[in-house]
Order: C-alpha cells, then structure tokens, then sequence
C-alpha cells in the first residue's frame, strides 16, 4: 500500500519520539520497526531534518538536543561507524608501547581502546566504564594495565565528579586520546554535563599530550560547558568529510590536524 499524509506523519512522529527518547536512531532499527522501505525512513528524516528536529548523519539520525541534553553511550554507538573506525586506527597509531594513556569516554574513544589490546607494556587510565569493561574482559598475554578513575557514572557512562577529579589530578600520563560531543570555533571542544567537562579538563591537565578525536558531525555542534579550546590539542583526528572552513580553522589553531 502507498503511503499516505496521514501514514507519512505517523511514522515521522515515531521517529522523533524515538530520537527524543534514545538521543539517536539508525535507519535499519526503523525499517524494522515500522515495516518500510530504506527509502521511505531516509525520506522521512529527510523532512525531519528540514524542520529542524533531528540531525542526520551516516546511518541515522540524532537528536538537535539543547545544549544541556546529553545522549546515551548506545544511542551512538551505531552512528558512523566506519567512520570512527578510521579515526581509532589513526589514533591508536599515536601510542607508544610502554606508555601510560589516557582514554576518555565516549564511543569513538571506545574503538581507539579496542585497538590498543595488544600494545605491550601500555598503562590505560579510563573514566570510561565502556572501555574499563572491554579491558577487563580481553586482556592479552602482555595487554594494557587498567586504572578506572571511580565517580559516579553519567548517562554516556563515563565517570565524574570530584572522587574522578582528584584522582586524575594526582596521576601524570603521556597521552590523552579524547572525544567531544561537539566542536566548534569558538567554544572549543563541549559537552552537556557540566561534571564531565570538569573531568575532561582534569585528564587535559594530566596529560603531556591531547590527542582529540571526533567525527565531522561534531562540528559546528556547541554542548552546554567547554573543557577545552582548539590551541589546548597536540593533534586533532578528524575525517575527511570535515567542512573546508573547519578544517582551514583546525590547521591554523591545533598543533596537528590528521584527516583520514
């Protein structure tokens, strides 16, 4: 049966309530789910992006949240993939065996961390609970050494608050790998918990270098609370759909920009 008006608004206001609820979804959740073409959801974020209610991205869509919403580690877990999996190979490349790195939380840190099972000799200082977990699970003849911060996890499940500030701030590590939830010009890297961009600035402080990590959805996406500007990062990982401007604004202020 074609789909009609009535039908095409129905199934736009599941979406978004899906998105409102989980902070993102992905088209193939929502072939299932509503029993359509790949064609009919893609259409349908479509006219939900034209409005102004979600953000597309590879594979789905996420929530244009306010400033201080934060989504849920598995709402974008699935959101580009591939994407991130290009990013965590470049970065894993900035570790040394034998060094002491810091991860931060977020998913594209969490593949960076996959990537880093076999590193000999290597200390992995984490917030993230994540990361911590696939590190306890697959440890390796000679695998990374885990250190989880402790504090009180978020809806992103990373650990803050002043049990994780106090103890990053007594450790000193070599490499910070760090992700944001948007990125922009002038706010820097952001986030909407205003613990966890404490926490972030904690690992910033500790760290000899900052590796930061984010796809090109992030940019131009500004969260409630700034941890960190642009001249704060070593290194800057993006891929190469990243707008021109922002990447003529990333050569200028970072110490390196790596497109892959």
């Amino acid at each position: 049966m074609t789909d009609g008006v009535l039908l095409a608004a129905q199934r736009r206001a599941l979406i978004l309530d899906q998105v409102r609820r989980h902070g993102a979804v992905k088209v193939a959740e929502l072939v299932d789910r509503l029993g359509v073409s790949d064609m009919t959801v893609r259409r349908d974020l479509d006219a939900l992006a034209r409005t102004g209610a979600v953000r597309k991205v590879h594979g789905g869509a996420v929530a244009r949240t306010a400033a201080a919403e934060e989504p849920a580690f598995e709402a974008k877990s699935g959101l580009e993939t591939d994407t991130k999996a290009a990013l965590a190979e470049a970065a894993a490349a900035q570790v040394q065996p034998g060094s002491v790195v810091a991860i931060s939380a977020g998913t594209t840190t969490y593949a960076v961390a996959a990537r880093l099972l076999d590193v000999p000799g290597l200390t992995v200082v984490t917030n993230s609970l994540p990361v911590a977990e696939l590190l306890r699970t697959h440890p390796g003849e000679d695998g990374p050494d885990l250190l989880l911060t402790g504090g009180a996890p978020t809806r992103s499940a990373a650990l803050v608050g002043p049990l994780a500030d106090q103890a990053i701030r007594s450790l000193h590590v070599d490499l910070l790998i760090i992700g944001a939830h948007g990125v922009s010009e002038h706010a820097g890297l952001t986030t909407p918990n205003l613990a966890e961009a404490q926490t972030n600035r904690a690992l910033i402080a500790s760290a000899h270098r900052t590796v930061a990590v984010a796809d090109h959805t992030k940019w131009g996406i500004v969260g409630l609370s700034s941890f960190a500007a642009l001249t704060d990062l070593d290194c800057f990982i993006t891929d190469h759909d990243i707008p021109a401007d922002a990447r003529a604004t990333l050569t200028e202020t970072c110490g390196a920009l790596l497109v892959v």
